[in-house]
């Protein structure tokens, strides 16, 4: 199990790297440069696909060539940049190819080119059920020079084996393989399995092809030669092809009943497959995904909104977290909701991060008001409405604020929160804020008044406040302090999220119609989040050109086709 885990490592580490790679020079696109020509990618579609079966769980691809990024950013960079743009370049590589005895500029720069995909093939390449689940790994190169990528593979295997012996070829229906041959303590012959590559092969002249068995390659030499095999036959594929731009980076198809059954997960199944795919433009990076729905299942719509909504004039510029739209009455019964079922299903653990980091809040809030939000607040939002998370630097915890329109229901929602708070002890009472009116859930404590110059036994008297409430002429606020209620007011008076700069530049790069945004303000939340994912700070490092410039993060669904659910994701970069 271990060496299976560790090859498909190696090969998925090599993807990521490479992919990363690509992103971090992609900011050097976006920042004005005139050389536009990578911009949302070469080519449409990956042309390794006819190597992957129509059943494969995961195929991953990157369009371009990172040196061609390489060599862009270097071209406009200034010369401090310069030096540190290729440092990092030169660093990503040697450890991408550490332990190998491979050098990428000699060994593997003369001849790669415009295409790398990754694919799990199977989640079972031999169908022995006495030895287990023995998943099929494929890595295709797409190369430029035939002859020099020969020499790649011949070097690659000469540098493992342990003796000219220990390498079998073979000629497979006008196809040499190399590979290693079987060995009595496993596949693996006594090497460390995150450097082994146990078979390959030179595909015409246009694709090197890796992987873990040689079964794996004939495979993929036979879904070529019997089209009807591959992937680029699949209706799904196409099908989810056919709702993304044009040209891109990269992309990554899921097909999610074998991703469940390749990882022997029990789940209910909403979406078939999923097909995410990077792009750039000149204001950052574009990833958008489409996700396909069995033809039978139906779900309710999301609400399409041409233009941000207007509650998030009541939204401060400094909030770290925003999320807006319209009608939360149906949301368990939308595309979207069930879409998240079934991640937090395939996915706990990035279901719980996620989850810490939008609906703790929540839970916090449900738990100290003794409500059900679902039933107490969302079932009476059927208009506009803004959620925003204000961090505070000096403490963990965030402060709230939460913008609904006001409708025919809204009042008797409002009544309810009112009950609700005076069950548990807790006065409404009416505050003075600036030229508002203010009404805030209180309850009054003693405490002992802790000053050096107080008589002994004195007490001083504290107001609990459970949370606050405000009203405009077209909107409910709801926040967890007066703070928080006079930071709304403020926002709306002095400028606010809607009118931001920066967050019409990220909502500007989202299609519309959509169904509304989450706004994430990377540099106000970064400290957050690493505390709540910690291997974030892995990815950053990998990432690091990407991260060292990112601003903000706009999350988004759009598209209300039957059996259809598309969004994307905008990261905004410096410049």
């Amino acid at each position: 199990m271990m060496k299976r885990r560790s090859f498909f490592y190696f090969l998925a580490v090599s993807v990521v790297v490479l992919l990363l790679t690509g992103i971090g020079g992609c900011y050097w696109l976006v920042r004005g440069s005139p050389l536009t020509l990578l911009q949302g990618g070469t080519q449409a579609t990956p042309e390794a696909a006819i190597f992957v079966p129509k059943q494969a769980p995961v195929m991953v691809s990157i369009l371009v060539n990172p040196d061609r990024l390489e060599k862009l950013r270097q071209a406009i960079a200034r010369p401090k940049e310069r030096r540190r743009s290729r440092l990092e370049v030169d660093q990503i590589k040697t450890t991408l190819l550490a332990n190998t005895g491979l050098d990428y500029r000699h060994d593997v720069q003369p001849w790669l080119g415009d295409e790398i995909t990754v694919a799990v093939t199977t989640s079972d390449y031999d169908r022995d059920q006495y030895n287990g689940q023995q998943p099929g790994y494929l890595m295709a190169l797409a190369t430029k020079d035939a002859e020099k990528s020969r020499e790649f593979l011949q070097l690659v295997f000469s540098k493992q084996a342990i003796a000219p012996t220990d390498l079998e070829f073979e000629d497979y229906k006008g196809v040499n393989l190399v590979y290693h041959k079987p060995h009595s303590q496993g596949d693996n012959l006594g090497l460390q399995p995150s450097t082994r590559i146990l078979s390959g092969a030179v595909v015409g002249d246009r694709f090197v092809l890796l992987a873990n068995h040689p079964r794996v390659i004939k495979d993929a030499i036979n879904n070529v030669q019997a089209p009807d095999l591959n992937l680029t036959t699949s209706s799904h594929y196409q099908q989810a092809l056919s709702q993304l731009p044009p040209r891109r980076l990269g992309l990554t198809f899921l097909n999610l009943p074998g991703v469940i059954s390749w990882q022997g997960l029990d789940t209910a199944q909403t979406y078939e497959s999923q097909i995410i795919a990077l792009e750039a433009n000149r204001k950052g990076l574009l990833t958008e995904t489409t996700l396909l729905a069995a033809s039978t299942h139906e779900v309710a719509p999301l609400p399409q909104l041409s233009k941000p909504v207007g509650a998030l004039e009541y939204i401060p510029v400094t909030s770290g977290l925003a999320i807006a739209g319209t009608d939360l009455s149906n949301l368990n019964n939308t595309a979207l909701s069930q879409l998240w079922k079934q991640v937090a299903q395939v996915s706990t653990s990035g279901y719980d991060a996620i989850s810490r980091l939008i609906n703790q809040p929540l839970a916090n809030l449900q738990q100290r008001w003794g409500i059900d939000l679902e039933q107490d607040i969302f079932s009476w939002v059927q208009g506009e409405y803004a959620l925003a998370l204000l961090p505070h630097a000096d403490r963990l915890t965030s402060d709230w604020i939460f913008v609904t329109e006001k409708s025919a229901v809204t009042t008797e929602g409002i009544a309810r929160l009112d009950t609700l708070a005076r069950q548990r002890g807790y006065d409404i009472t009416t505050l003075p804020l600036g030229e508002q009116k203010i009404a805030a859930w209180t309850q009054l404590t003693t405490a002992p008044l802790a000053t050096n110059n107080s008589e002994e036994g004195a007490i001083t008297i504290k107001a609990k406040v459970l949370g606050v409430r405000g009203a405009t002429d077209k909107y409910e606020i709801l926040t967890n302090s007066v703070d928080a209620m006079d930071a709304a007011f403020k926002a709306y008076q002095a400028g606010s999220l809607l009118n931001d700069a920066k967050f019409q530049a990220s909502t500007e790069a989202i299609p519309q119609p959509n169904a509304g945004y989450v706004y994430l303000d990377w540099t106000a939340t970064q400290s957050l989040l690493e505390r709540q994912l910690p291997a974030l700070k892995l990815v950053e490092v990998i990432a690091k050109p990407l991260f060292d410039n990112l601003r903000s993060l706009t999350v988004s669904s759009y598209g209300s086709e039957p059996g259809l659910l598309k969004g994307g994701v905008f990261f905004r970069l410096n410049g």
